[in-house]
């Protein structure tokens, strides 16, 4: 076989292996955000093609920011600009990962802020470990207020007429005594199964069967890291397999970590750009 043959083949296989997948998360596109966003440095859009997607969800976007830290990096302009930024973007529903405020006095006009932007199918969010503290009934309260449902252990349904999609989440992930029982593993395989998790260690630590797609952060992406490839510190028990991006767990399930928004110990970000994700849902054939 010639080389010109050999090499067609091989590109061949590539590309039969690939239609053979049914499952594809894909980064689409990297937007570095100009100035007038204050606090936000990129949305980061995916592609997530699933065969339990129902195709009235083909389409159907959805934003996932996490680790505000409300004031830190993340302060009075920068929240300005990540309402303005998620409204002109009009995703369909919002799901944030915790870590909401870095003091009981912020829970309040940072939940106002979040409460401006309205997507048709709502916004859920799960807490982090700067939210369990004192300040977590005015979070708990303030969220009921401004219609942020917030899951506890608790799944959510997204309707679209009679088609329907779930987000679940998990309540404190550190704490595996009381929680290390996912609550996805009380659905159907079935279902397409969104889980919140504010550590993407939970996804590895646990079985978090029935879920199609988790979402994380808590790492920063590493915060501070050598040109984007290396965190001298992460919160993570696993080092630098769930830094940043798009991992898998053990299960081969699809774990989606991002950088977050703020900041925490030091108000600095090295090669680990502050950024909104927006999933995008396609809807494919089953095999």
């Amino acid at each position: 076989m010639n080389k010109k043959l050999f090499y067609m083949s091989v590109l061949g296989a590539l590309l039969l292996a690939s239609c053979r997948s049914v499952e594809k998360v894909m980064p689409v596109s990297f937007r570095h955000l100009s100035p007038t966003y204050k606090g936000i440095a990129r949305l980061k859009t995916y592609d997530f093609a699933h065969p339990d997607i129902p195709p009235a969800f083909d389409g159907c976007r959805i934003a996932f920011i996490s680790d505000l830290h409300y004031k830190s990096l993340l302060r009075g302009k920068g929240l300005q600009s990540l309402v303005r930024l998620l409204n002109h973007h009009t995703p369909d529903a919002l799901l944030i990962g915790g870590d909401f405020h870095e003091g009981c006095e912020y829970v309040t006009p940072l939940l106002e802020a979040l409460s401006q932007i309205s997507p048709p199918l709502g916004t859920y969010a799960v807490l982090g470990n700067n939210d369990y503290g004192a300040c977590y009934p005015a979070l708990a309260e303030g969220m009921e207020k401004y219609g942020i449902h917030l899951l506890e252990h608790r799944t959510d349904t997204l309707w679209r007429g009679d088609s329907r999609i779930l987000v679940s989440g998990v309540r404190n992930p550190f704490d595996l005594n009381q929680n290390g029982v996912s609550p996805t593993l009380a659905l159907s395989p079935d279902d397409f199964v969104l889980l919140l998790s504010h550590t993407p260690d939970y996804a590895e630590d646990v079985s978090v069967e029935n879920a199609d797609l988790v979402l994380a952060g808590h790492t920063h992406g590493g915060q501070v890291t050598l040109f984007g490839l290396y965190a001298p510190m992460l919160p993570s028990k696993y080092g630098q397999r769930f830094r940043t991006g798009v991992k898998r767990n053990s299960q081969g399930i699809p774990v989606l970590v991002t950088n977050g928004i703020g900041t925490s110990r030091i108000r600095l970000r090295l090669f680990a750009p502050s950024e909104v994700v927006m999933i995008v849902l396609r809807s494919v054939a089953p095999e």
